[in-house]
């Protein structure tokens, strides 16, 4: 298996830090924020990652995290010239991808849960990752039946079917890179992850991990001072970089 981290975008929800750096290199407590869903996929025995980055960050990633060799691993780079949405990276990273399945880890994606076996544990088709939050309307919702199958996945409910939001990780088979490029944009000019997991969806091929311990989205000024505390409180002892 491979390894994306999506770090492109303009973090714009947390202007004015990021007028001079990328989001996911602020100081999330002792380490840049990056390095969380970076140990998260290392963990998990992922030895080639792929991190695809905004043109104008580009130096500040290569300074910072290099090779890879440090860490035990090999990295490479792909520039994402402006953001049309979250399946993009299977496009990006098509040659990267090449035969193998790809876990997508969004760069500001912070997970209290050691995720290596559910990771490890991929046979086909694809897996999301979902954990139960009091605002399910805020995220992409999957429906889930008695043995924990999806049965629905929907963006940004009015009426949520269920408190289960789709977490920022997320692992196909290579058939995600020909899925991805077929997905038609929508109305605001993206497309759309929610969409990817339906076409696995619809084919009975996607499966649903659970999210037991704290996530965190870092993408506002409110989520950035948790993750703070959580990686302060609970993930020090659990980090390997």
């Amino acid at each position: 298996m491979r390894g994306i981290i999506l770090s492109g975008g303009h973090g714009t929800r947390l202007n004015p830090c990021t007028k001079v750096t990328s989001k996911q290199l602020l100081p999330v407590y002792n380490r840049p924020m990056i390095y969380y869903p970076l140990n998260t996929l290392i963990k998990a025995g992922i030895k080639e990652i792929l991190i695809i980055i905004a043109p104008e960050r580009a130096g500040d990633y290569l300074n910072l995290l290099g090779s890879g060799k440090q860490f035990g691993v090999k990295l490479t780079y792909e520039i994402q010239d402006s953001p049309k949405g979250l399946p993009e990276a299977f496009i990006l990273g098509e040659n990267f991808i090449d035969a193998d399945d790809v876990a997508l880890i969004l760069g500001d994606n912070i997970f209290e849960d050691d995720l290596s076996s559910e990771i490890q544990s991929f046979k086909n088709g694809g897996k999301i990752f979902a954990k139960a939050v009091p605002d399910p309307e805020r995220f992409g919702v999957v429906e889930v039946d008695a043995n924990f199958k999806a049965v629905s996945i929907e963006e940004k409910p009015t009426v949520p079917k269920s408190n289960l939001c789709i977490t920022g990780l997320y692992i196909y088979d290579a058939r995600v890179i020909e899925v991805a490029k077929n997905l038609t944009p929508s109305a605001r000019g993206e497309t759309e992850i929610t969409d990817l997991h339906k076409w696995y969806l619809e084919r009975g091929e996607l499966e649903v991990s659970q999210v037991k311990g704290e996530w965190i989205d870092a993408g506002t000024f409110d989520s950035l001072l948790a993750a703070q505390h959580l990686a302060k409180e609970k993930l020090q002892n659990k980090l390997v970089i």
